[in-house]
């Protein structure tokens, strides 16, 4: 998928590759944070005032290529921009680019080896300089340069050359065809990069390091004014942004780790709006008849992965029996509170290739016990399956932090007991569940039979990196190792053309795959989840980011 964070309450705010490597959920954070706020005059197109956002965690750094979290790349998009985002209904839209780029309209070429933007004119940078085809070759660059600390280089590196033949063109040229680069190349990907002003960066040789990072400058609808780190960060409208000049005055981001604090902040007026909601908060907060809640569609889902790598689970149908066992609806009510919907496999409602026809894993017990039993696994007398003199005990491991992901975990382990499964749970810091194979990461490194596991994606459904053979670590994020020729042949003809019509049939066929060989066992497809007060206006996120059309917010 081309890779914010989703969450059960047990998901959160991390995306590497936006790999919800992250779970580690506001409920992990316990400081609380101060809620007094402070006002700017500034002329805007109408209205105005103080729109004050809550967030979990504080930032590191407001350099949109450097984003290492959720809450940074939402944060970041309120200052700069994309060529092309989408709309709350998941339709392509130009940003900074003139006009999205088709096949159909000569922006792709037949062969797909070359992309061709038009760039907007009159658009400038909050310091007044235009902005111009330079600033898009320069982050490019900027990102394929080692010396930065950016998360990934998908899509990008798919550049063997960028044109800039004048002021507003940027012509790709491309290493091999690679559909979802509409979406990925400073589109809205699972890691959404947005564009830097080349006037003021190109003097460094790495941007890691640098006083914009904390003092940045966009082309966004509101411009940084302060950041008093630990408490808030405050941005002033843009009143010449190219959309129009915003109707919010200024927008104030409240660093609030505690979720009672957050809470009594909305209810007492004292916040507008919320981000990155944890499940059972918006369970407490939506009866409140003073509080809006909203469920963004998002393309992210929650499942127990297994490492198909790994005997016992290298057998089919012990996975297959695992699946069975596992009931996702009492997941759901338990931990998600009615917030998220039951998953068939890794691609939600969100996304246009998600197919409709095909139904989830169903709970039933019955099937599990005869999977395991012809699989030779048979009751022990303490309850445990054994085979060979071996019992049948998977180590389940997760985050550390998340009340939401302790229940959900074992509330698991009792399911699976229930069909003669042992389980041993294993809780981990996220860095160290989620580093790299080389540093001995748990997930990367395979050092693991299951792991309640999340994902949020991009615009496009390329989920690739997550299943095919050649992304096994440390080549890519497939951490369940699972390998089948079958799956391999369906992502090749997925990424093989433009077409829609085709790959959506190819994505139907993964879909089907991963049920069949039951990869993981896929839980729900997860919102990303808001609290508001009714006095916000035209507050519509599009399931990736909340601020693709945030000129449009009114108090």
């Amino acid at each position: 998928m081309a890779e914010k964070e989703a969450c059960t309450d047990c998901m959160s705010i991390s995306r590497s590759h936006r790999l919800i490597a992250a779970a580690l959920a506001a409920a992990m954070l316990v400081a609380c944070s101060r809620a007094t706020t402070t006002t700017t005059t500034i002329t805007t197109a109408a209205g105005g005032g103080d729109l004050r956002i809550i967030v979990p965690i504080d930032l590191t750094t407001l350099n949109p290529i450097l984003a290492q979290n959720a809450v940074e790349s939402s944060i970041d998009g309120l200052i700069f921009d994309e060529l092309v985002t989408i709309d709350n209904h998941g339709h392509e839209v130009p940003d900074l680019a003139a006009i999205v780029p088709t096949q159909q309209n000569g922006g792709i070429s037949n062969n797909g080896l070359t992309i061709t933007y038009h760039l907007r004119h009159g658009v400038k940078w909050q310091d007044g300089a235009p902005f111009t085809s330079r600033d898009v070759k320069f982050t490019w660059q900027a990102i394929m340069n080692p010396k930065n600390n950016v998360l990934t280089r998908k899509g990008y590196d798919n550049v063997a050359s960028l044109d800039t033949p004048d002021a507003y063109t940027i012509v790709l040229h491309m290493k091999r065809i690679y559909p979802p680069e509409i979406d990925t190349f400073f589109g809205e990907s699972d890691t959404p990069y947005r564009i830097l002003p080349q006037h003021l960066l190109a003097q460094y040789s790495n941007l890691d390091q640098i006083p914009f990072n904390a003092s940045p400058v966009g082309t966004g609808p509101f411009r940084f004014a302060r950041w008093e780190r630990g408490d808030r960060i405050v941005l002033d409208a843009n009143p010449q942004y190219f959309r129009g000049a915003p109707h919010i005055a200024q927008i104030t981001i409240l660093i609030v780790p505690d979720q009672d604090t957050a809470q009594t902040l909305l209810e007492s007026h004292q916040a507008d709006v919320e981000f990155e909601v944890t499940a059972m908060s918006y369970h407490n907060m939506i009866s409140n008849p003073n509080l809006t809640g909203l469920l963004a569609n998002a393309p992210s889902y929650t499942a127990i992965l297994f490492n198909t790598a790994r005997p016992p689970l290298n057998d089919v149908n012990v996975r297959r029996a695992l699946a069975y066992a596992i009931d996702s609806k009492t997941l759901i009510r338990d931990t998600a509170y009615g917030t998220a919907t039951q998953g068939n496999a890794d691609l939600t409602p969100f996304s246009w290739a998600y197919d409709t026809s095909l139904p989830p894993t169903p709970y039933n017990p019955a099937k599990a016990n005869t999977l395991l039993d012809a699989a030779g696994w048979h009751m022990g007398p303490d309850g445990i399956r054994e085979k060979s003199g071996t019992q049948l005990v998977l180590q389940l491991v997760y985050g550390q932090g998340s009340a939401g992901a302790q229940n959900l975990v074992v509330e698991t382990q009792q399911m699976l007991r229930r069909v003669g499964v042992g389980v041993q749970l294993r809780s981990y810091a996220y860095d160290v569940l989620y580093e790299s194979a080389e540093n001995g990461g748990i997930l990367n490194s395979g050092k693991y039979d299951m792991t309640l596991y999340a994902w949020i994606s991009g615009a496009d459904p390329d989920d690739s990196s997550t299943w095919s053979c050649s992304q096994i670590p440390p080549n890519g994020n497939n951490v369940s190792r699972f390998c089948e020729p079958q799956m391999d042949a369906a992502q090749h003809l997925a990424l093989s053309t433009f077409n829609r019509a085709v790959r959506k049939a190819a994505y139907a066929k993964i879909e089907t795959i991963l049920l069949r060989d039951a990869a993981g066992a896929f839980i729900d497809d997860q919102p990303m989840r808001y609290i508001y007060t009714p006095q916000l206006k035209n507050f519509t996120p599009n399931g990736i980011s909340e601020g693709w059309n945030a000129q449009e917010w009114q108090l």
